[in-house]
This record gives C-alpha cells, structure tokens and sequence, in this order.
C-alpha cells in the first residue's frame, strides 16, 4: 500500500450560500489528492500524458459526505493506493477537518489509457517501477 497526505484551504469561491464547502466541488480535492500522491512517487500527471503517452481517465467516484467544510478551514487529504495497479488504479482519498474529524471520503477508480493506439492498457512500467516498493 502506499498513501501521500496533502493539504488545501477553502476558498470562498468554492463554498455554497451556507459556507459550506459546495458537494460538486469535492471531485476537485479528490483529484488534487491523485494528482499529489502521484507527484509524491516522482511522476508528474503532465509526464504522463506528454511524454509517455498515457491517459487516467476517471471510470467510477463513489463518494460519501460525513460533516460539512467551511470556508477558510485547512482540510487534510488523505490518499492511498492499496492495490497494486493492472489496467485500473484505485485510490481511496478521505478528507479530515482541521480538528481532525472525517469531513468526507471517496473511491475513484481509473484506467491507463494509451492515448496513440486509443485502448486500455496495463499499467506502465515506470508508473510500476515506482511503485514496486510497496506492494
């Protein structure tokens, strides 16, 4: 298994009439989660795609909201891959209040996409080779 922790503030344009953190804006903190823990194992998402050619796009986000955010609140994102990736790659995000207290949490699976011959493929050796210290 391998997890990556990140943090990112609410901004007030990301906040509902109520000031709470809008529901529709949570994929974005999922997806800022993805993108860290991948950075975190040395690979940039822009290498991905620009230099070997591989896509990630999103196949599934199951998503289940605990307590609400707040503007201005410093949130934890929690990220981890507990699955050695195939084809597909998994992460669990969780998202934590600034006093620690699960604010929400998600499942988003995706596939490696090779964007040249246009079909899924298994995961890319450097993407594995990174990687292969965990699992």
């Amino acid at each position: 298994m391998y997890s990556h922790d990140t943090q990112q503030r609410v901004r007030y344009s990301e906040t509902d009439k109520m000031g709470y953190l809008y529901h529709g804006n949570y994929a974005a903190y999922f997806e800022l989660g993805r993108v860290e823990t991948i950075r975190s194992l040395g690979i940039s998402y822009k290498d991905i795609e620009d230099v070997y050619g591989i896509w990630l796009p999103v196949m599934s986000l199951e998503t289940r909201f605990i307590r609400p955010a707040y503007y201005d609140d410093v949130l934890s994102i929690h990220t981890e891959i507990r699955r050695k990736p195939d084809e597909y790659i998994v992460f669990h995000t969780e998202i934590f209040t600034p006093n620690k207290k699960l604010c929400a949490g998600a499942r988003v699976k995706l596939c490696f996409f090779d964007a040249k011959l246009k079909k899924v493929v298994v995961a890319p050796p450097f993407f594995m080779d990174a990687l292969s210290a965990y699992f």
